[in-house]
């Protein structure tokens, strides 16, 4: 049985931020907790423009606080993002999150990430590898 607060993870090496402060994620499980996903809870500050691309796994998608927009780059095609929202990237989707307010997401990722690494634009994640 795992039991996590978010509260001890902050400050950890599973407390990821970004370079440009945009977003944080707080890696609640990880691929080295051997349960097959990984999920995060995590934050993107407003009037931020954030674009990722996960080619190598799917992520689900809950939005619990917050508003915004989802920007499929993919197949041009926008929707609305408000609390209660679930997306599922299960086409490797290239997106785009535009947050008017503080968005906080829990999200699912499987396969699961190690947590040392931070988004990259090119879909380009060492998913598998345990940490060293």
């Amino acid at each position: 049985m795992i039991v996590r607060t978010t509260e001890e993870i902050t400050g950890t090496e599973r407390d990821v931020v970004s370079e440009d402060g945009q977003w944080r994620s707080k890696r609640i499980i990880l691929a080295g907790d051997k349960v097959g996903f990984s999920f995060h809870e995590t934050t993107i500050e407003p009037g931020t423009v954030n674009e990722f691309h996960y080619a190598n796994h799917v992520e689900a998608v809950w939005l619990v606080e917050g508003t915004g927009k989802l920007q499929d780059l993919d197949n041009d095609v926008e929707y609305e993002l408000a609390p209660g929202t679930m997306y599922l990237l299960d086409g490797h989707e290239r997106h785009r999150v535009l947050p008017e307010t503080r968005m906080r997401m829990l999200c699912v990722f499987n396969p699961p990430v190690t947590g040392r690494e931070v988004h990259d634009e090119n879909g380009v994640y060492p998913l598998i590898e345990e940490p060293a």
